[in-house]
């Protein structure tokens, strides 16, 4: 997947079998400059979180999602789920006692991750 960042000149792109993720910052176009990160391999497809904020990636070959932080610029975790993650945008909502959250449902399989997004 490619996005783009809502805080900078910048995309987010996923390199699906390097297991990387490249920031591209696209300010200057005649010399774009990319930084590199590794993630885990096999990245897919992903969504938004509530704030804009995270990226949450599926590496599906790894039954984890990558968490890519846009405004810092860095990948903020890697969570385990417990099934293979469906390569989706995912949903959000706010729950009442753990703030915001971002979940996904898993291929083949009923159960759903929940992960929470509070940056504090």
């Amino acid at each position: 997947s490619i996005v783009a960042s809502h805080f900078k000149p910048e995309w987010i792109v996923n390199i699906k079998e390097t297991g990387q993720v490249w920031l591209v910052d696209y300010s200057g176009p005649i010399n774009p400059t990319i930084k590199m990160m590794e993630a885990e391999r096999f990245l897919h497809d992903g969504g938004w979180d509530s704030t804009q904020r995270y990226f949450m990636v599926a590496a599906n070959q790894a039954i984890r999602v990558a968490v890519i932080d846009s405004l810092e610029g860095e990948l903020e975790a890697l969570v385990d789920t417990p099934a293979v993650p469906h390569p989706g945008r995912g949903a959000n909502w706010i729950d009442p006692e753990y703030g915001p959250v971002w979940s996904t449902s898993h291929l083949g399989d009923g159960t759903l991750i929940a992960i929470g997004t509070d940056p504090e």
